[in-house]
């Protein structure tokens, strides 16, 4: 395994281009694009980004790829009951994918890529009592590549308490890109889902990405709000759901990245388990130390 990426100049060039370029323009135009249901457009799409990233539809509840409505359909399509058991009684990956990074917060700092750190209350939107609960706590950052199932669900059973849309920017999060932008997963638009668990609080970070036309959640539909400043949802009586682990929480309309935050001690992570892993959902990534 290994989480040594070295930047390309085609790497630097697109980085370039986002810092200049209107992202959420681009975004919005892949946005009304993806759901297009003209059967010639719609179609190409499929074909050419099924063929290109060598998508599997095995896996998939509807394995013909002319049968999807629109591309996002396509792109978000849901998997067969049995293609992804659930561990039990462990922290299981929240979605398919490459972990990017995975371990300790050290105070306040995780890990973006090699040599880059980024910070724990930026990541929270400047939260300094959600970020007090996963100081010297643990992470794990999964990307996913557009070849990939891109529902995401909850590692750990546990109770949906608020929900913060924050706005930002929409660079790549490829695993070059992690290695050019500074504070990266702190920048980009993100959806950030807190649960009450056996364990402790947890939080489940979607971060947004360029062409990620919008994130949603199960129970909220598309995540939208206020674009100059962070909006947030609290949960109470009836709204606090619970989710089994392993439960589908979201998914993105366009790939991006998967961040987990657990408080100090809650857990450990598999040995395994490490920077340059490909991982499925339901798969086991830790074992925790208080049973759930």
């Amino acid at each position: 395994m290994s989480d040594s990426v070295t930047p390309r100049l085609r790497d630097r060039l697109s980085t370039i281009l986002l810092r200049i370029l209107p992202q959420h323009l681009l975004a919005a135009g892949m946005y009304h694009l993806a759901r297009s249901t003209r059967p010639w457009l719609k179609d190409l799409l499929i074909t050419r980004i099924s063929h290109h990233f060598g998508v599997n539809m095995a896996d998939a509840a509807q394995p013909e790829l002319a049968a999807y409505p629109s591309f996002n359909a396509f792109f978000t399509r849901a998997l067969k009951p049995e293609a992804r058991p659930i561990a039990e009684h462990m922290l299981v990956s929240p979605a398919d994918g490459k972990v990017s990074q995975i371990g300790a917060i050290h105070g306040e700092s995780l890990l973006q890529a090699k040599g880059h750190d980024f910070d724990l209350l930026a990541l929270l939107a400047g939260d300094r009592h959600k970020a007090a609960s996963f100081r010297d706590g643990l992470f794990a950052t999964i990307y996913l590549s557009p070849s990939d199932y891109h529902r995401v669900h909850v590692p750990f059973a546990g109770t949906l308490t608020s929900m913060v849309y924050v706005p930002g920017d929409l660079f790549s999060v490829s695993e070059a890109t992690t290695q050019l932008v500074p504070g990266l997963f702190a920048r980009n638009e993100r959806v950030i889902c807190y649960f009450d668990t056996a364990l402790g609080p947890m939080a489940v970070i979607l971060v947004g990405a360029i062409f990620v036309g919008s994130m949603e959640t199960v129970w909220h539909g598309e995540v939208r709000g206020q674009r100059g400043q962070p909006t947030k949802w609290v949960y109470q009586g009836a709204d606090r759901r619970a989710f089994a682990s392993g439960a589908e929480i979201g998914r993105f309309n366009m790939g991006s990245t998967v961040i987990v935050l657990l408080p100090r001690g809650s857990a450990s992570w598999a040995s395994e388990i490490g920077p340059g892993s490909r991982v499925l959902m339901g798969q086991a990534i830790g074992q925790p130390t208080t049973s759930g």
